[in-house]
């Protein structure tokens, strides 16, 4: 370990998951376009990403099976390494068929590398505290992975199109795979502490002895059972869940839709605008991470703030018509997004042992995913009937009900600051 808290196979995780980022954003944008190209549908086309989400959702509900059995490390290198594998056969695949190529194969290809997927941030955001030494050293992790997430985020998108145009879809398809190959090796390298093991690795049949094993159905509602038993899960994984719906309104067609009604331009503010919340992001992950000794164990205080700032600034970017102040306030969005989600994250990390964590965010993430889907489909409905403006009130509105939630819940959160950091 470093004077920081964080120990080398950190780093490693930090860039596996960074490639791995970058890899799904480039194939995403490449089959999208191999897709529409080839049937002409858009509808056919958006199948790419739900996907993608439906077969992560049916992960997350299986992974605690895994991560009884297995490290998280070594999770996270059957995922993708096999995310790798299944990849290859794709573009391979794609390669000899070219525009005869099935598309029913290709989803479910596209099925079998989200399934993968589905258990990596998870099995990450548990890894975390077992990788880092100190309070400090877990937030500052904690920021430099949210960073990365943005960064990816922000420049994947659209120098993924770029570099589609330039090289066409064949090769971007030969760049993800060796992007994913590199992730696969940079997880090679990840060193899990001993006594951070979920599970004894299987063995050979009858080696396990009388040990009893807990039934499928226990494995699977544990993580479900502790969030309900633990007043403070149930405030963070509500907040979060709160923070999802709201959260929607960002989405590349509700923010189109708010520049060209609300403010009267065309897509090129609606660049600008996209460039400044996502500018926001990332240099509110920096101050995040340059202020860790100030955050110190004030997490409670400092999650609080951050998602009231946020909700304020939301409600400001509503009802503003002003070109200039719509970018300010999308920029200034960022420092207390970032602060109010790594906060959170933290205080999850802090909110159970070692052993129960990778559960228990499997479950989160679970939720989180059905809690997308559902708002962009109740988005898209209460933008239509009630005007964009109204919607972006209503997810400010949404904020401050997460801020007052975690208000009635500040006693139980609280316990989480003083309790120190659970497995180690």
């Amino acid at each position: 370990m470093n004077k920081i808290g964080l120990s080398k196979s950190f780093y490693y995780l930090w860039g596996t998951q960074s490639a791995a980022n970058a890899a799904d954003v480039l194939y995403i944008m490449a089959l999208t376009v191999l897709v529409l190209d080839h049937t002409g549908s858009l509808i056919s086309a958006t199948l790419v990403p739900l996907f993608r989400s439906l077969s992560q959702m049916i992960s997350g509900l299986l992974a605690p099976l895994l991560i009884e059995r297995f490290k998280l490390s070594r999770l996270l290198l059957l995922s993708q390494s096999g995310q790798f594998v299944f990849f290859a056969v794709m573009a391979a695949y794609l390669g000899i068929q070219g525009g005869n190529a099935s598309l029913l194969i290709v989803f479910l290809l596209i099925f079998a590398m989200s399934f993968l997927d589905g258990w990596t941030v998870p099995a990450r955001n548990a890894l975390v505290p077992r990788l880092t030494a100190s309070r400090e050293g877990l937030l500052r992790a904690n920021g430099l992975l949210s960073v990365s997430d943005q960064v990816v985020q922000f420049a994947g998108w659209g120098l993924s199109g770029l570099i589609i145009i330039w090289i066409g879809t064949s090769s971007t398809l030969l760049l993800t795979g060796v992007i994913y190959a590199l992730a696969a090796l940079f997880t090679l390298q990840i060193r899990e502490p001993e006594s951070g093991n979920t599970a004894p690795e299987p063995s050979a049949a009858g080696s396990e002895g009388n040990l009893p094993r807990s039934s499928g159905w226990s494995v699977l509602s544990e993580g479900w059972k502790i969030i309900w038993r633990t007043p403070a899960l149930r405030a963070l994984t509500a907040i979060d869940a709160i923070d999802m719906l709201g959260g929607s309104v960002w989405v590349g067609a509700f923010t189109l839709i708010f520049v060209q009604q609300a403010l009267g331009q065309g897509e090129q503010w609606w660049g600008f605008i996209n460039a400044a919340y996502f500018a926001g992001t990332i240099g509110g992950g920096l101050l995040v991470i340059s202020a860790v000794r100030r955050i110190g164990s004030r997490l409670l205080r400092f999650m609080l703030i951050g998602m009231a700032g946020y909700g304020l600034l939301t409600f400001l970017y509503a009802v503003n018509t002003n070109l200039i102040l719509a970018l300010v306030l999308v920029l200034l969005m960022g420092p207390f997004a970032e602060l109010s989600i790594v906060t959170r994250r933290t205080l999850v990390q802090h909110s159970v042992d070692s052993e129960q964590l990778p559960k228990v965010l499997s479950a989160q993430a679970t939720v989180l995913h059905l809690f997308f889907c559902i708002s962009l489909l109740g988005m898209a409905w209460a933008a239509e009937t009630f005007g964009i403006v109204r919607l972006y009130i209503f997810a400010a509105c949404l904020t401050c009900l997460a801020v007052a939630v975690g208000i009635v819940y500040a006693k139980s959160l609280q316990k989480i600051e003083d309790t120190g950091l659970p497995g180690h």
